[in-house]
Protein backbone atom coordinates (compact mmCIF):
# COMPACT_ATOMS: atom_id res chain seq x y z
CA UNK A 1 0.00 0.00 0.00
CA UNK A 2 1.13 3.44 -0.75
CA UNK A 3 1.17 6.63 0.43
CA UNK A 4 -2.77 8.36 0.21
CA UNK A 5 -1.34 11.65 -0.55
CA UNK A 6 0.90 12.80 -2.99
CA UNK A 7 3.66 14.94 -1.95
CA UNK A 8 5.86 17.84 -4.08
CA UNK A 9 9.50 17.23 -4.00
CA UNK A 10 11.57 19.83 -4.81
CA UNK A 11 15.25 18.34 -5.40
CA UNK A 12 18.37 21.31 -5.64
CA UNK A 13 21.00 20.36 -7.08
CA UNK A 14 21.70 17.89 -10.23
CA UNK A 15 24.85 16.18 -8.50
CA UNK A 16 25.15 12.30 -8.02
CA UNK A 17 23.44 12.47 -4.53
CA UNK A 18 20.52 14.93 -5.77
CA UNK A 19 19.85 12.23 -8.87
CA UNK A 20 20.22 9.22 -6.58
CA UNK A 21 17.72 10.53 -4.54
CA UNK A 22 15.26 11.36 -7.34
CA UNK A 23 15.91 7.98 -8.56
CA UNK A 24 14.69 6.42 -5.77
CA UNK A 25 11.83 8.66 -4.81
CA UNK A 26 10.34 8.30 -8.68
CA UNK A 27 10.45 4.86 -8.29
CA UNK A 28 9.39 4.09 -4.41
CA UNK A 29 6.36 6.52 -5.07
CA UNK A 30 5.67 7.03 -8.48
CA UNK A 31 2.57 9.36 -8.60
CA UNK A 32 4.76 11.89 -6.02
CA UNK A 33 6.02 15.14 -8.15
CA UNK A 34 9.44 16.00 -8.29
CA UNK A 35 11.19 18.77 -9.43
CA UNK A 36 14.33 19.08 -9.66
CA UNK A 37 16.60 22.57 -10.04
CA UNK A 38 20.03 23.22 -11.41
CA UNK A 39 21.68 26.13 -11.61
CA UNK A 40 24.24 25.02 -14.54
CA UNK A 41 23.53 23.86 -17.68
CA UNK A 42 23.63 19.90 -17.57
CA UNK A 43 23.97 17.87 -14.46
CA UNK A 44 26.87 16.82 -13.12
CA UNK A 45 29.25 19.29 -13.39
CA UNK A 46 30.49 19.99 -9.44
CA UNK A 47 31.91 18.32 -7.30
CA UNK A 48 30.38 14.57 -9.79
CA UNK A 49 31.93 15.76 -13.03
CA UNK A 50 34.61 12.85 -14.02
CA UNK A 51 37.33 15.70 -14.49
CA UNK A 52 36.42 17.00 -10.67
CA UNK A 53 37.14 14.09 -8.67
CA UNK A 54 39.41 10.64 -8.92
CA UNK A 55 36.35 8.10 -9.45
CA UNK A 56 37.96 5.49 -7.17
CA UNK A 57 34.65 3.36 -5.94
CA UNK A 58 35.24 3.42 -3.06
CA UNK A 59 35.51 0.17 -1.43
CA UNK A 60 38.13 0.95 1.14
CA UNK A 61 40.30 -1.83 -0.97
CA UNK A 62 43.55 0.62 -1.02
CA UNK A 63 42.42 3.39 0.98
CA UNK A 64 44.87 3.63 4.02
CA UNK A 65 43.05 5.84 5.91
CA UNK A 66 39.96 3.51 6.11
CA UNK A 67 41.90 1.17 8.13
CA UNK A 68 43.64 3.31 11.09
CA UNK A 69 46.85 1.91 13.39
CA UNK A 70 45.93 1.76 16.75
CA UNK A 71 48.17 2.40 19.81
CA UNK A 72 49.06 -1.24 20.58
CA UNK A 73 49.97 -1.19 16.53
CA UNK A 74 47.01 -3.22 15.86
CA UNK A 75 45.13 -2.20 12.61
CA UNK A 76 41.24 -1.58 12.65
CA UNK A 77 39.79 -2.48 9.80
CA UNK A 78 35.83 -1.50 11.10
CA UNK A 79 35.64 1.54 8.67
CA UNK A 80 36.54 -0.62 5.74
CA UNK A 81 34.19 -2.79 6.65
CA UNK A 82 31.50 -0.45 6.42
CA UNK A 83 32.19 1.53 3.61
CA UNK A 84 32.47 -2.12 1.56
CA UNK A 85 29.47 -2.53 2.62
CA UNK A 86 27.88 0.77 1.43
CA UNK A 87 29.51 0.61 -1.77
CA UNK A 88 28.27 -2.66 -2.70
CA UNK A 89 25.08 -1.54 -1.95
CA UNK A 90 25.66 1.27 -4.50
CA UNK A 91 26.38 -1.34 -7.25
CA UNK A 92 23.28 -3.07 -5.95
CA UNK A 93 21.00 0.11 -7.02
CA UNK A 94 23.13 0.44 -10.08
CA UNK A 95 22.22 -2.92 -10.84
CA UNK A 96 18.60 -2.44 -10.43
CA UNK A 97 18.82 0.59 -12.66
CA UNK A 98 20.22 -1.37 -15.64
CA UNK A 99 18.27 -3.82 -15.25
CA UNK A 100 15.06 -2.03 -14.98
CA UNK A 101 15.78 -0.18 -18.02
CA UNK A 102 16.54 3.57 -15.87
CA UNK A 103 19.73 3.37 -17.64
CA UNK A 104 21.72 1.68 -19.99
CA UNK A 105 25.49 0.97 -20.68
CA UNK A 106 27.02 0.22 -17.68
CA UNK A 107 30.45 0.24 -19.27
CA UNK A 108 29.87 3.88 -20.26
CA UNK A 109 30.55 4.89 -16.25
CA UNK A 110 31.98 1.73 -14.44
CA UNK A 111 34.76 -0.37 -15.29
CA UNK A 112 36.85 -2.96 -13.71
CA UNK A 113 40.10 -2.21 -12.42
CA UNK A 114 42.41 -3.30 -9.96
CA UNK A 115 43.47 -1.01 -6.35
CA UNK A 116 46.98 -1.31 -5.00
CA UNK A 117 48.21 0.47 -1.92
CA UNK A 118 51.97 1.02 -2.08
CA UNK A 119 54.06 2.46 1.18
CA UNK A 120 57.85 3.17 1.03
CA UNK A 121 60.05 2.90 4.67
CA UNK A 122 60.20 0.76 7.31
CA UNK A 123 57.30 2.12 9.20
CA UNK A 124 54.90 1.86 6.66
CA UNK A 125 55.72 -1.36 4.96
CA UNK A 126 55.64 -2.99 9.15
CA UNK A 127 51.64 -1.05 8.95
CA UNK A 128 50.95 -2.34 4.99
CA UNK A 129 51.63 -5.89 6.35
CA UNK A 130 49.95 -5.48 9.26
CA UNK A 131 46.95 -4.54 7.42
CA UNK A 132 47.13 -7.08 4.89
CA UNK A 133 46.85 -9.81 7.54
CA UNK A 134 43.93 -8.11 9.53
CA UNK A 135 42.35 -7.51 6.35
CA UNK A 136 42.68 -10.97 5.05
CA UNK A 137 41.25 -12.94 7.85
CA UNK A 138 38.03 -11.29 7.08
CA UNK A 139 35.55 -12.63 3.75
CA UNK A 140 35.14 -9.42 1.63
CA UNK A 141 38.93 -8.72 1.55
CA UNK A 142 40.84 -12.07 1.78
CA UNK A 143 41.02 -12.08 -2.08
CA UNK A 144 43.93 -9.55 -1.12
CA UNK A 145 47.40 -10.13 -1.88
CA UNK A 146 50.84 -8.81 -0.33
CA UNK A 147 54.33 -8.36 -1.72
CA UNK A 148 58.11 -6.79 -0.50
CA UNK A 149 58.90 -8.47 -3.81
CA UNK A 150 59.89 -5.58 -6.42
CA UNK A 151 59.81 -7.85 -9.28
CA UNK A 152 56.35 -8.65 -8.60
CA UNK A 153 55.67 -4.94 -8.25
CA UNK A 154 56.50 -4.37 -11.90
CA UNK A 155 54.19 -6.41 -12.94
CA UNK A 156 51.32 -4.91 -11.01
CA UNK A 157 52.71 -1.30 -11.66
CA UNK A 158 55.61 -1.10 -14.00
CA UNK A 159 55.27 2.68 -14.84
CA UNK A 160 56.12 3.00 -10.78
CA UNK A 161 58.92 0.34 -10.68
CA UNK A 162 61.28 2.49 -12.75
CA UNK A 163 64.50 4.20 -12.00
CA UNK A 164 63.63 1.83 -8.64
CA UNK A 165 66.26 -0.56 -6.97
CA UNK A 166 65.35 -3.93 -5.48
CA UNK A 167 66.97 -2.75 -1.94
CA UNK A 168 64.62 -0.11 -1.88
CA UNK A 169 62.07 -0.65 1.31
CA UNK A 170 58.67 -0.58 -0.08
CA UNK A 171 55.55 -2.96 -0.23
CA UNK A 172 52.07 -2.90 -1.92
CA UNK A 173 49.03 -4.85 -1.47
CA UNK A 174 46.35 -5.26 -4.10
CA UNK A 175 42.90 -6.67 -4.84
CA UNK A 176 41.95 -7.13 -8.16
CA UNK A 177 38.06 -6.76 -7.67
CA UNK A 178 38.40 -2.47 -7.64
CA UNK A 179 36.64 -0.49 -9.78
CA UNK A 180 37.09 2.94 -11.85
CA UNK A 181 33.59 4.35 -11.61
CA UNK A 182 32.61 8.05 -14.34
CA UNK A 183 30.50 9.44 -11.48
CA UNK A 184 29.64 12.20 -14.21
CA UNK A 185 27.90 10.01 -16.40
CA UNK A 186 26.51 7.84 -13.48
CA UNK A 187 24.33 11.02 -13.05
CA UNK A 188 23.74 12.40 -16.53
CA UNK A 189 22.23 9.00 -17.05
CA UNK A 190 20.51 9.33 -13.39
CA UNK A 191 18.66 12.86 -14.60
CA UNK A 192 17.87 11.74 -17.82
CA UNK A 193 16.29 8.78 -16.15
CA UNK A 194 14.48 11.36 -14.16
CA UNK A 195 13.33 13.41 -16.85
CA UNK A 196 11.59 10.92 -18.81
CA UNK A 197 9.32 9.96 -15.60
CA UNK A 198 5.62 11.67 -16.33
CA UNK A 199 5.48 13.00 -12.87
CA UNK A 200 9.06 14.89 -12.55
CA UNK A 201 10.71 17.63 -14.30
CA UNK A 202 14.43 18.66 -14.26
CA UNK A 203 15.19 22.36 -14.99
CA UNK A 204 18.80 23.38 -15.90
CA UNK A 205 19.97 26.87 -15.55
CA UNK A 206 17.51 27.31 -12.79
CA UNK A 207 18.94 28.68 -9.24
CA UNK A 208 16.95 28.73 -6.09
CA UNK A 209 17.15 31.65 -4.33
CA UNK A 210 15.11 31.76 -1.01
CA UNK A 211 12.46 30.26 1.28
CA UNK A 212 9.63 30.77 2.89
CA UNK A 213 7.76 28.58 5.23
CA UNK A 214 4.22 28.46 5.14
CA UNK A 215 1.43 28.40 8.44
CA UNK A 216 0.53 25.22 6.63
CA UNK A 217 3.77 23.71 6.84
CA UNK A 218 4.26 23.94 3.35
CA UNK A 219 7.65 26.18 1.55
CA UNK A 220 7.39 28.64 -0.74
CA UNK A 221 10.65 28.38 -3.10
CA UNK A 222 12.26 31.21 -5.03
CA UNK A 223 14.02 30.19 -8.32
CA UNK A 224 15.02 32.24 -10.77
CA UNK A 225 15.26 31.52 -14.53
CA UNK A 226 19.44 32.39 -14.97
CA UNK A 227 18.51 33.10 -18.63
CA UNK A 228 16.32 35.48 -18.80
CA UNK A 229 15.80 36.50 -14.86
CA UNK A 230 12.42 35.96 -14.32
CA UNK A 231 11.57 34.52 -10.52
CA UNK A 232 9.07 32.21 -10.11
CA UNK A 233 7.32 30.44 -6.30
CA UNK A 234 6.80 27.00 -6.53
CA UNK A 235 5.23 25.05 -3.24
CA UNK A 236 7.04 21.99 -2.19
CA UNK A 237 6.10 19.56 0.76
CA UNK A 238 9.81 18.39 1.18
CA UNK A 239 12.65 20.50 0.29
CA UNK A 240 15.94 17.97 -0.69
CA UNK A 241 19.35 20.04 -1.24
CA UNK A 242 22.03 18.26 -2.45
CA UNK A 243 23.97 20.95 -3.89
CA UNK A 244 27.28 20.15 -2.83
CA UNK A 245 29.54 23.09 -1.68
CA UNK A 246 26.09 25.34 -2.24
CA UNK A 247 24.28 23.75 -0.16
CA UNK A 248 25.55 24.95 3.07
CA UNK A 249 24.19 28.60 2.07
CA UNK A 250 20.84 27.01 1.01
CA UNK A 251 20.34 25.55 4.34
CA UNK A 252 21.05 28.75 6.18
CA UNK A 253 18.25 30.76 4.03
CA UNK A 254 16.30 28.05 4.86
CA UNK A 255 16.48 29.04 9.08
CA UNK A 256 15.74 26.30 10.30
CA UNK A 257 17.17 25.61 13.62
CA UNK A 258 19.37 22.69 12.64
CA UNK A 259 21.27 25.26 10.03
CA UNK A 260 22.54 27.22 13.06
CA UNK A 261 26.43 26.30 14.38
CA UNK A 262 27.28 25.16 11.20
CA UNK A 263 30.14 26.39 8.66
CA UNK A 264 32.34 24.86 5.72
CA UNK A 265 35.86 25.13 5.03
CA UNK A 266 36.20 25.25 0.82
CA UNK A 267 39.25 23.46 -0.63
CA UNK A 268 40.00 23.44 -4.82
CA UNK A 269 41.10 20.55 -5.71
CA UNK A 270 43.68 20.17 -8.32
CA UNK A 271 45.62 17.22 -10.22
CA UNK A 272 47.97 16.33 -12.41
CA UNK A 273 46.74 14.91 -15.69
CA UNK A 274 49.20 12.59 -18.07
CA UNK A 275 48.89 13.67 -21.73
CA UNK A 276 51.17 11.15 -23.46
CA UNK A 277 49.96 7.95 -24.68
CA UNK A 278 52.63 5.72 -24.38
CA UNK A 279 52.51 6.96 -20.77
CA UNK A 280 48.83 6.31 -20.80
CA UNK A 281 49.44 2.82 -21.24
CA UNK A 282 51.65 1.21 -18.87
CA UNK A 283 49.50 1.94 -16.28
CA UNK A 284 46.07 -0.11 -15.34
CA UNK A 285 45.52 0.26 -11.65
CA UNK A 286 44.82 2.49 -8.81
CA UNK A 287 47.66 3.10 -6.62
CA UNK A 288 47.24 5.05 -3.04
CA UNK A 289 49.74 5.84 -1.09
CA UNK A 290 49.75 7.17 2.80
CA UNK A 291 49.20 10.54 3.63
CA UNK A 292 51.94 13.11 5.04
CA UNK A 293 52.43 12.72 8.65
CA UNK A 294 50.56 15.37 10.18
CA UNK A 295 47.98 16.11 7.25
CA UNK A 296 44.18 15.65 6.96
CA UNK A 297 42.99 12.45 4.81
CA UNK A 298 42.45 14.53 2.12
CA UNK A 299 45.80 14.63 1.04
CA UNK A 300 46.80 10.85 0.48
CA UNK A 301 48.07 10.80 -2.69
CA UNK A 302 46.99 8.48 -5.88
CA UNK A 303 48.11 7.77 -9.23
CA UNK A 304 44.49 6.60 -10.99
CA UNK A 305 44.28 5.02 -14.21
CA UNK A 306 40.82 6.88 -15.35
CA UNK A 307 38.16 5.98 -18.52
CA UNK A 308 36.51 9.43 -19.34
CA UNK A 309 34.64 9.60 -22.70
CA UNK A 310 35.75 6.12 -23.32
CA UNK A 311 39.28 7.19 -23.03
CA UNK A 312 42.41 6.19 -20.79
CA UNK A 313 44.29 8.45 -19.05
CA UNK A 314 46.32 8.95 -15.32
CA UNK A 315 45.46 11.30 -12.95
CA UNK A 316 47.57 11.98 -9.50
CA UNK A 317 46.82 14.30 -6.50
CA UNK A 318 45.29 15.52 -4.93
CA UNK A 319 46.62 18.88 -4.92
CA UNK A 320 44.32 21.92 -2.79
CA UNK A 321 44.18 25.51 -2.42
CA UNK A 322 42.41 27.38 -0.70
CA UNK A 323 39.96 30.52 -2.15
CA UNK A 324 36.31 31.56 -0.70
CA UNK A 325 34.20 30.03 -3.13
CA UNK A 326 31.90 26.90 -1.95
CA UNK A 327 31.15 25.95 -6.29
CA UNK A 328 33.99 25.62 -8.65
CA UNK A 329 31.18 27.74 -10.94
CA UNK A 330 30.32 29.83 -7.91
CA UNK A 331 30.88 33.49 -5.96
CA UNK A 332 34.08 34.40 -4.44
CA UNK A 333 31.49 36.17 -1.49
CA UNK A 334 30.56 33.04 -0.60
CA UNK A 335 32.68 32.05 2.47
CA UNK A 336 31.94 35.42 3.88
CA UNK A 337 28.45 35.42 2.89
CA UNK A 338 27.98 31.84 5.03
CA UNK A 339 29.65 33.93 8.39
CA UNK A 340 26.61 34.30 10.71
CA UNK A 341 26.53 35.59 14.15
CA UNK A 342 25.15 31.88 15.31
CA UNK A 343 28.58 30.40 13.47
CA UNK A 344 31.59 32.46 13.87
CA UNK A 345 32.68 30.91 17.32
CA UNK A 346 32.24 27.60 15.34
CA UNK A 347 34.32 28.85 12.51
CA UNK A 348 36.84 30.25 15.17
CA UNK A 349 37.07 27.27 17.44
CA UNK A 350 37.51 25.08 14.01
CA UNK A 351 40.15 27.25 13.52
CA UNK A 352 41.99 26.80 16.69
CA UNK A 353 41.72 23.02 16.43
CA UNK A 354 42.66 22.70 13.04
CA UNK A 355 46.19 24.34 12.61
CA UNK A 356 47.81 21.57 10.68
CA UNK A 357 45.05 21.65 7.74
CA UNK A 358 45.05 25.11 7.43
CA UNK A 359 49.14 24.87 7.32
CA UNK A 360 48.82 22.64 4.69
CA UNK A 361 46.17 24.42 2.54
CA UNK A 362 48.36 27.38 2.55
CA UNK A 363 51.59 25.65 1.72
CA UNK A 364 49.31 24.01 -1.10
CA UNK A 365 48.89 27.53 -2.37
CA UNK A 366 52.07 28.07 -2.70
CA UNK A 367 53.23 24.72 -4.76
CA UNK A 368 53.91 25.28 -8.36
CA UNK A 369 53.61 22.81 -11.19
CA UNK A 370 57.57 21.86 -10.47
CA UNK A 371 56.21 21.20 -6.76
CA UNK A 372 53.82 18.90 -8.05
CA UNK A 373 55.80 17.38 -9.88
CA UNK A 374 58.14 16.25 -7.43
CA UNK A 375 55.66 15.01 -5.30
CA UNK A 376 54.77 12.70 -8.46
CA UNK A 377 58.12 11.19 -8.40
CA UNK A 378 57.56 9.55 -4.96
CA UNK A 379 55.34 7.56 -7.14
CA UNK A 380 56.90 7.87 -10.62
CA UNK A 381 60.53 8.45 -10.00
CA UNK A 382 60.74 9.02 -13.81
CA UNK A 383 57.88 11.44 -14.73
CA UNK A 384 58.94 14.30 -16.76
CA UNK A 385 57.43 17.39 -16.89
CA UNK A 386 56.36 17.57 -20.15
CA UNK A 387 53.97 14.86 -20.47
CA UNK A 388 51.38 16.05 -17.07
CA UNK A 389 49.57 19.04 -16.97
CA UNK A 390 48.24 20.62 -13.92
CA UNK A 391 44.87 21.34 -13.92
CA UNK A 392 42.14 22.55 -11.82
CA UNK A 393 39.34 20.12 -10.75
CA UNK A 394 36.39 20.72 -8.45
CA UNK A 395 35.73 22.18 -4.87
CA UNK A 396 34.83 20.53 -1.71
CA UNK A 397 33.50 21.80 1.33
CA UNK A 398 34.37 20.70 4.86
CA UNK A 399 31.72 21.28 6.83
CA UNK A 400 32.42 22.12 10.76
CA UNK A 401 29.85 22.13 13.33
CA UNK A 402 29.49 21.73 16.80
CA UNK A 403 29.48 17.87 18.68
CA UNK A 404 28.77 16.53 22.16
CA UNK A 405 31.44 14.58 21.88
CA UNK A 406 34.07 16.65 20.34
CA UNK A 407 32.85 20.31 20.95
CA UNK A 408 32.42 23.31 18.99
CA UNK A 409 34.44 23.49 15.73
CA UNK A 410 34.56 19.93 14.60
CA UNK A 411 35.38 19.04 10.48
CA UNK A 412 33.57 16.07 9.93
CA UNK A 413 34.98 13.97 6.96
CA UNK A 414 32.56 12.34 5.03
CA UNK A 415 28.67 13.15 4.24
CA UNK A 416 26.49 14.39 5.87
CA UNK A 417 22.60 14.12 6.98
CA UNK A 418 21.15 17.43 8.23
CA UNK A 419 17.25 17.49 8.36
CA UNK A 420 14.44 19.50 9.98
CA UNK A 421 12.54 18.65 13.05
CA UNK A 422 9.63 17.98 10.69
CA UNK A 423 11.40 16.34 8.06
CA UNK A 424 10.49 18.83 5.41
CA UNK A 425 14.12 20.09 4.42
CA UNK A 426 17.23 17.90 4.05
CA UNK A 427 20.49 18.77 3.37
CA UNK A 428 23.43 16.51 2.09
CA UNK A 429 26.84 17.97 3.20
CA UNK A 430 30.26 17.26 3.27
CA UNK A 431 32.12 15.08 0.30
CA UNK A 432 34.32 11.74 -0.03
CA UNK A 433 33.55 9.24 -0.14
CA UNK A 434 30.19 10.55 -0.57
CA UNK A 435 29.76 9.34 -4.69
CA UNK A 436 30.89 6.16 -4.04
CA UNK A 437 28.45 5.57 -0.85
CA UNK A 438 25.73 7.71 -2.59
CA UNK A 439 23.16 4.81 -1.92
CA UNK A 440 23.77 4.56 1.74
CA UNK A 441 23.51 8.03 2.23
CA UNK A 442 19.94 8.50 0.10
CA UNK A 443 19.26 5.43 2.14
CA UNK A 444 19.80 7.37 5.36
CA UNK A 445 17.93 10.25 3.90
CA UNK A 446 14.68 8.09 3.22
CA UNK A 447 14.96 6.54 6.87
CA UNK A 448 15.66 9.44 8.80
CA UNK A 449 12.84 11.39 7.08
CA UNK A 450 9.88 9.11 5.56
CA UNK A 451 9.10 7.11 8.74
CA UNK A 452 5.63 6.77 7.65
CA UNK A 453 6.20 5.73 4.26
CA UNK A 454 9.31 3.42 4.92
CA UNK A 455 6.81 0.26 5.66
CA UNK A 456 5.10 0.23 2.65
CA UNK A 457 8.41 1.08 0.58
CA UNK A 458 10.03 -1.79 2.16
CA UNK A 459 9.27 -4.64 -0.28
CA UNK A 460 10.48 -2.18 -3.10
CA UNK A 461 13.54 -1.27 -1.62
CA UNK A 462 14.81 -4.66 -1.05
CA UNK A 463 13.70 -5.42 -4.95
CA UNK A 464 16.16 -2.50 -5.78
CA UNK A 465 19.01 -3.64 -3.38
CA UNK A 466 18.36 -7.11 -2.15
CA UNK A 467 20.36 -6.77 0.60
CA UNK A 468 18.56 -4.01 2.46
CA UNK A 469 17.97 -5.13 5.95
CA UNK A 470 20.53 -7.74 6.20
CA UNK A 471 24.40 -7.09 6.60
CA UNK A 472 26.80 -8.11 4.17
CA UNK A 473 29.52 -7.65 6.78
CA UNK A 474 28.26 -10.72 8.92
CA UNK A 475 26.65 -13.04 5.97
CA UNK A 476 29.49 -14.47 4.40
CA UNK A 477 27.14 -16.30 1.98
CA UNK A 478 25.09 -13.30 0.98
CA UNK A 479 28.13 -10.92 0.02
CA UNK A 480 29.56 -13.68 -2.07
CA UNK A 481 26.18 -14.02 -3.92
CA UNK A 482 25.81 -9.95 -4.21
CA UNK A 483 29.19 -9.58 -5.49
CA UNK A 484 28.81 -12.20 -8.11
CA UNK A 485 25.10 -11.00 -9.30
CA UNK A 486 25.97 -7.28 -9.60
CA UNK A 487 29.49 -7.89 -11.15
CA UNK A 488 27.77 -9.87 -14.18
CA UNK A 489 24.82 -6.92 -14.04
CA UNK A 490 27.43 -4.42 -14.33
CA UNK A 491 29.35 -6.06 -16.97
CA UNK A 492 32.57 -6.13 -14.22
CA UNK A 493 33.03 -9.88 -14.94
CA UNK A 494 35.48 -10.72 -11.77
CA UNK A 495 33.66 -14.19 -11.68
CA UNK A 496 33.74 -15.70 -15.13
Amino acid sequence: MTSKHSKDIIIIGAGVLSTTFGSLIKDLEPDWNIKLYERLDQPGEESSNENHNAGTGHAALCELNYTVQQPDGSIDIEKAKSINEEFEISKQFWSYLVKSKNIDTPRDFINPLPHISFVRGVNNVNFLKKRYEAMKQFPMFDNIEYTEDIEVMRKWMPLMMKGRSASDIMAASKIDEGTDVNFGELTRKMARSIEKHPNAAVHYNHEVTNFHRREDGKWEVKVRNRKTGNVQTEIADVIFIGAGGGAIPLLQKTGIPESKNLGGFPITGQFLACTNPSVIEEHGVKVYGKEPPGTPPMTVPHLDTRYIDGKKTILFGPFASVGPKFLKNGSNLDLFKSVKPYNITTLLASAAKNLPLIKYSFDQILMTKEGCMNHLRTFVPEARDEDWELYTAGKRVQVIKDTEEYGKGFIQFGTEVVNSEDHTVIALLGESPGASTSVSVALEVIERNFPEELSAWKAKIQKMIPSYGKSLIDDEALMRKTREQTSKDLELNYYE
